[in-house]
């Protein structure tokens, strides 16, 4: 697609983070037409480089989470990397940054100096505490934030410690605050003729505000949500099943119609035209009844069957799907879920598709992850150093 057609192109970002909830963040926008300019360290560059399954001495992440942005390196230690990057910021939309609050403070490059330099910058800070209140000096990575915004408090079963989810949610959602707030500031300076603001995002307040109705619960109640497996309690049946066959069905027949429908289905008419379970208040208080008589079924028949007589009975399941029942799966390839890159040596990959899905300007992979500083001489031109000055700043270790 022609990159004016992308809802963001024409947009400037530069990206001074590593890891994950800073990138994840710019990486939505480079997916969507946005320049991104990635800010590494000369020495090796954004650590995810090498987290996880490597190919060829380079994780298969990175080149999913920096699709789309340019590479350039400036090492802040140094004046010249960071009068580098000053310029650079002085001429963006649009910072994404997700250093410990006070670092680019002292490095000189704080919001008051660079709101000086560039009036309409919106700048987007991710850290673990947000910039203000007594925590805001401690470090606190994605896993700090759910524990403290409250979701491993109630995530795995009653008689068991709290576990984590299998991927970095934490960083993900504040990388996902952290790009609507964006967008809410653009739009703000754009259209009602606003200046650039800070967008401050802390990982344990995008976890806590993802807690549904944990808080006006204990505060009207005094009720404590606690670990309940894979129930929701006050909400009834919504459970994950063990079939015959030892495969794992999850099941959604909360809804009044849905539940008489999956009662009837499965030739438990008495319970389906049960007046006391006509309601979920109803069900909720029988739910270990129900349960226990929807694992008896499951445990009775093979996946195959399961799936087939909810879907026929309009009963909302899916199997617990792993990485290989995705990537054989219609609605994954329908949905273009999958995309096809090549990795620098040529080796054809499968990355993830873009979400969400646009009608008009949908986004793209354009190249996947680049090399470190594989556009440092392109950008340092763009911003009118010669290459006599670049060759200087590199001998002396600027970039």
């Amino acid at each position: 697609m022609p990159e004016h057609q992308k809802p963001l192109a024409g947009l400037k970002v530069v990206e001074l983070g590593t890891l994950i909830a800073g990138p994840f963040c710019t990486r939505i926008m480079a997916e969507f037409g946005a320049e991104v300019i990635k800010v590494e360290a000369p020495d090796g560059g954004d650590p995810l480089r090498k987290w996880r399954k490597l190919y060829e001495g380079t994780s298969l992440w990175w080149y999913v989470q920096a699709r789309n942005k340019k590479s350039v390196t400036a090492n802040l230690k140094h004046p010249g990397g960071r009068e580098f990057v000053r310029r650079l910021i002085a001429g963006a939309d649009l910072l994404v940054e997700n250093f410990r609050p006070g670092v680019l403070e002292k490095l000189g490059l704080g919001w008051e100096q660079l709101k000086a330099d560039n009036p309409g910058l919106v700048m987007v800070r991710l850290s673990g505490f947000g910039q203000t209140g007594p925590y805001k000096d401690q470090p606190g990575f994605g896993a700090v934030g759910e524990s403290m915004g409250g979701l491993r408090y109630i995530t795995g079963f009653p008689d068991r410690p709290p576990v984590r989810t299998g991927i970095s949610i934490g960083d993900s959602i504040a990388a996902l605050w952290g790009a609507i707030g964006a967008l809410m500031a653009l739009r703000h300076r754009e259209v009602n003729g606003g200046a650039g603001q800070v967008v401050d995002v802390a990982l344990y307040e995008a976890v806590f505000a993802m807690m549904e109705s944990l808080v006006p619960e204990y505060d009207v109640f005094g009720f404590v949500r606690e670990r309940t497996g894979n129930i929701m309690p006050g909400i009834t049946p919504s459970n994950t099943h063990t079939t015959r066959d030892g495969k794992h069905v999850t099941i959604g027949a909360n809804g009044d119609a849905i539940f008489r429908r999956f009662m009837q289905a499965i030739g438990r008419h008495d319970l389906a035209d049960d007046p006391g379970l006509a309601d979920n208040a109803g069900r909720d208080a029988r739910r270990d009844e129900i349960y226990a008589l929807i694992d008896a079924w499951c445990a009775g028949h093979d996946e195959a069957e399961v799936l087939a007589l909810l879907e026929q009975a309009g009963v909302p399941a899916s199997r617990v799907y792993s990485a290989v029942d995705m990537f054989a799966d219609p609605q994954f390839i329908a949905r273009q879920m999958f995309q096809t890159a090549t990795l620098p040596d040529g080796k054809p990959f499968r990355m993830p598709g873009i979400v969400p899905t646009l009608s008009d300007t949908p986004g793209g992979t354009e190249w996947i992850g680049p090399t470190l500083g594989e556009h440092t001489d392109a950008v340092l031109t763009g911003l009118g150093y010669d290459a006599a000055h670049i060759a200087r700043m590199r001998a002396d270790g600027a970039v």
